[in-house]
């Protein structure tokens, strides 16, 4: 296959040199999805060997498709935050089984397929205003990085004020606190994979404090791809057509949606991919290729697949073609072989990485209008609603509610969406039967 003409790599400006690099260098930003994913579905009580390998292939095959039928320098895998709410969400908090949570992503993917098909998608996409997209983003940004403060134990529990300030001086704050220190400086001087080092010069400093161990790690499986038994086709639809399930549903569409839509937006716009209208042209392909796959990481059992805002830095590099993405899809596929080493890795020392990119999703608030209480109040409830109520679903519901009960008294109909409206009054009747 003549590599420069199918993914038309000298017309788009590029060389099969950059592509490479530009591969490379999105692998090393998103790769720390290999540890930070199973350690947070394995909260669930998923097996976390089983969710290393679905992780891994799902994002390979999806990142393939996305190179193949779209050919557009993006990366996927199981998205943050839409992991948050699988595990922290509707299984530990509303005490759903995973295998409820694995129905509803594959359902998700299901009607994905059917919305990219129907173009519906951009229909939906466009019912929600645009300061709550970068609400939603906000929010979940928040949610994650308070996540990753108890899985370090600088977050604790208290009886009194409900949270509390964690000893310091325990050995994953230890952990925690010289992955966030060498993520940092590695961020200020712009080394390309700096989630990915910060997580195993982490892992590296568990080893002295003792919550990396040691007696795991076996070498004869270093080489061994791990069994996808324990998560494969482990649905249950007994619950398929509950309210809870509806309600899941719409969350898991909603944060997906806008997270693929400005993650594409943004690289696009960055690599100059955008036509003279403002559009995508690849758009459809790009949203079938996390639809599928999305229904293939539920059926080895991930969370939901999605378009990575990490690709950036490979456009940054110069990545302009499929081809960045099909070399990200190969080094996804070569990770399988070393789920030893990505088991072997604390939750302490992921917790720098999740708190990091909470600070990337909050970015987009800097772009909200806060002196329009028309915008800004509905924002604030969403951005505060998803921590405190420990539920991504319960800060979207609680935003959308306020935009529209706002919009509805001061006679503001027209900025209303007639989908908008109808998804404030599922919102309603959810959280008045809970």
């Amino acid at each position: 296959m003549d590599l420069n003409s199918y993914f038309k790599i000298k017309e788009k400006g590029s060389t099969i040199r950059t592509e490479v690099l530009a591969g490379l260098t999105t692998f090393m930003t998103m790769a720390y999805i290999l540890a930070v994913n199973p350690n947070i579905l394995g909260s669930t009580g998923m097996d976390v060997s089983a969710v290393f390998a679905a992780t891994a292939i799902s994002s390979a095959v999806a990142t393939l498709i996305m190179a193949f039928y779209a050919n557009l320098p993006v990366g996927l895998a199981p998205g943050m935050g839409l992991n948050a709410f699988f595990a922290f969400s509707v299984c530990l908090g509303m005490g759903y089984s995973w295998q409820f949570a694995l129905t509803a992503v594959f359902l998700e993917g299901i009607i994905f397929i059917f919305l990219t098909i129907t173009n519906l998608r951009e229909a939906i996409l466009n019912c929600i205003p645009l300061s709550l997209k970068k609400a939603i983003s906000a929010g979940i940004g928040l949610f994650i990085a308070f996540i990753g403060l108890q899985s370090a134990g600088i977050i604790v529990d208290n009886p009194a004020t409900l949270v509390a300030l964690g000893k310091l001086s325990s050995p994953g704050a230890i952990v925690t606190i010289i992955g966030l220190f060498s993520i940092s400086i590695m961020l200020v001087f712009n080394i390309r994979g700096a989630l990915l080092y910060g997580i195993f010069i982490g892992t590296f400093a568990g080893i002295f404090t003792g919550i990396t161990n040691l007696d795991n790690f076996s070498a004869s499986n270093l080489f061994k791809i791990p069994s996808l038994s324990p998560t494969f086709w482990q649905f249950d639809f007994s619950h398929a057509f509950s309210s809870d399930m509806i309600f899941i549903l719409a969350t898991f569409l909603f944060v997906d949606l806008f997270d693929t839509v400005g993650t594409l937006v943004g690289v696009a716009t960055k690599g100059n991919l955008l036509d003279e209208e403002g559009h995508l042209p690849e758009a459809r392909q790009a949203f079938m290729s996390d639809a599928i796959g999305t229904c293939l990481g539920a059926i080895l059992g991930t969370s939901t697949v999605t378009s990575f805002v990490e690709s950036a830095s490979g456009v940054a590099a110069g990545g302009r073609t499929g081809l960045t993405a099909l070399v990200v899809a190969i080094f996804f596929f070569l990770s399988l072989f070393l789920a030893p080493i990505f088991l072997l890795i604390p939750a302490a020392a992921t917790a720098p990485a999740l708190i990091i990119v909470g600070l990337f999703m909050i970015s987009p608030i800097k772009e909200v209008d806060f002196d329009n209480f028309t915008v800004s109040i509905p924002v604030f409830v969403t951005i505060i609603g998803m921590p405190l109520t420990y539920s991504i679903a319960h800060g979207i519901a609680f935003g959308v509610i306020t935009y529209v009960a706002i919009n509805l008294v001061i006679g503001k109909f027209k900025d209303i969406h007639p989908l908008t409206l109808i998804l404030a009054l599922i919102f309603i009747a959810k959280l008045t039967i809970n």
